[in-house]
């Protein structure tokens, strides 16, 4: 039954009257949780080290030493943050916050790399395991492909952990290609990264 606005003075029995109130909580709850994107600034180096360290320690906590996530991490991901946001804005490429009420939940990096044969790299992704789910993600990635369209780019590539099976499935449910492993270290621990590709 379509949602109808009542006369003033017009009577509605209660089960109406339940009905609207209950249509105006839902459209009131959808408005108080929307995801927000915005371009970040200087002053939000602490608070995305702060999401990119919560992120970490979540995912790779049975892939990295809980050592390293716990004691190593935060200070790394502190200075990384506080040293890349000071670049002027044309240096550090595309950074964004992704807040819900105002309260950041996740955040996305971008930059064009020297090797361009993959295009734009996305660099970083993150949404706080509280807030997945939200689509807060996909409005990210949808925010660094227009940013690499307006760069006359046509193609995106990230990598991914690949003992990461939970951004894997991610990115592959949302049209990423795989595109070959190569080998690295994230502080003493080896790890196999996987690149994916997305045409933009």
């Amino acid at each position: 039954m379509p949602f109808q606005w009542a006369a003033i003075g017009q009577h509605l029995p209660d089960n109406h009257v339940a009905t609207i109130v209950s249509h105006l909580h839902e459209v009131t709850d959808m408005a108080e949780n929307k995801i927000l994107l915005r371009v970040a600034e200087h002053d939000d180096a602490w608070s995305i080290a702060r999401l990119h360290t919560r992120s970490w320690q979540a995912a790779y906590c049975d892939i990295l030493p809980a050592a390293y996530l716990l004691e190593k991490v935060p200070a790394e991901h502190a200075s990384h943050w506080e040293n890349y946001m000071a670049r002027p804005a044309e240096a550090r490429g595309l950074v964004m916050l992704a807040e819900r009420n105002g309260t950041p939940v996740g955040f996305v990096s971008a930059e064009n790399v020297d090797d361009s044969s993959h295009g734009t790299l996305l660099d970083c992704l993150h949404v706080l395991p509280t807030h997945q789910g939200c689509g807060a993600g996909k409005l990210m990635i949808a925010a660094v492909r227009g940013w690499t369209r307006e760069r006359n780019q046509n193609l995106m590539h990230l990598y991914v952990l690949d003992a990461n099976a939970r951004a894997i499935a991610f990115y592959e449910r949302n049209g990423w290609r795989f595109a070959g492993t190569k080998a690295s270290y994230i502080d003493t621990t080896p790890v196999i990264d996987r690149r994916y590709l997305i045409d933009v």
